[in-house]
């Protein structure tokens, strides 16, 4: 249940995209108004309003239903989130991959990513504009002999213009959480679900689903039971992959703050930067 895609795919593809060395309202007051009770005899005389009933949350019912299907229940949840935050750190043989990422819908995004001992980069999206800022650590280890100058020449500069580029196809997806949400939970292994057991997780009432591998290693599926029954995290325990990534701020809108044109540079006049670096 725990997939390394999310952060691994889009960092390869930029380093294939650069080509380095390396790699080749007033409505509301009126009605406010308009509401307001009257002064008089008759309006004191007017009866209370019938309180509104308090409406019913909807439960995850872990007795009835299947490991399965809770894990179904998840991913449909998740498939028609609006938006979302993504945080949390994942396990590989050179170390630890990281991800803190803000995404809807409509193609918004804004987190950093990064990989172990290769540095990492900021990305940034409205839906339109792409916007990557990898560190200077990041161009050191791609840009070969040439690491060292890549790095000063583009110290704190962000690219953009690349969406274009089918190479850098996976960083534009990343942002969508249309097609990023298809990855989140896409299982890495043939290991199937069985039920586990209640808790809180970030004041979240939760029920876990496992699954062990081959080599006995166990992931964990929490799925929120009250509300909306979103995955609120994902984990895997011991082995090379051991990870954890929380899930939270589902449907809660955000806005990005685009970089200053004075800080970018367009892809294809960095890609000839890149050359005569």
């Amino acid at each position: 249940m725990l997939s390394k895609r999310l952060v691994s795919t889009a960092a390869i593809c930029l380093l294939l995209g650069a080509g380095t060395a390396a790699c080749g309202d007033d409505k509301d007051k009126s009605a406010d108004k308009a509401a307001a009770p009257a002064t008089t005899a008759a309006a004191a005389a007017t009866p209370t309003a019938t309180p509104t009933p308090t409406p019913t949350v909807a439960k995850l019912d872990t007795d009835k239903l299947t490991a399965q299907e809770i894990e179904k229940q998840a991913k449909d949840a998740l498939a028609n989130a609006a938006s979302l935050k993504v945080a949390g750190t994942m396990s590989t043989e050179d170390g630890a991959m990281t991800i803190q990422l803000a995404m809807d819908r409509q193609g918004q995004c804004q987190g950093k990513m990064g990989m172990p001992g290769m540095g990492s980069y900021e990305i940034i999206s409205d839906g339109k504009q792409y916007f990557i800022k990898p560190d200077a650590q990041f161009w050191k280890t791609f840009g070969g002999p040439k690491g060292e100058a890549v790095a000063e020449l583009f110290k704190g500069r962000y690219l953009t213009g690349f969406q274009d580029d089918p190479k850098m196809k996976s960083l534009s997806e990343l942002c969508n959480l249309s097609v990023a949400s298809k990855e989140m939970l896409t299982d890495d292994s043939s290991g199937t679900p069985a039920k586990g057991s209640a808790g809180t997780i970030n004041g979240i009432k939760t029920f876990s689903l496992k699954e062990t591998d081959d080599k006995g290693e166990e992931s964990l599926l929490h799925v929120a039971t009250e509300g909306k029954f979103y995955p609120v995290r994902l984990e895997k325990k011991g082995g090379k992959d051991a990870g954890q990534i929380d899930f939270t701020d589902f449907d809660k809108p955000f806005t990005v703050q685009l970089p200053s044109p004075d800080n970018v540079i367009d892809y294809t006049k960095f890609q000839d930067k890149l050359k005569s670096a």
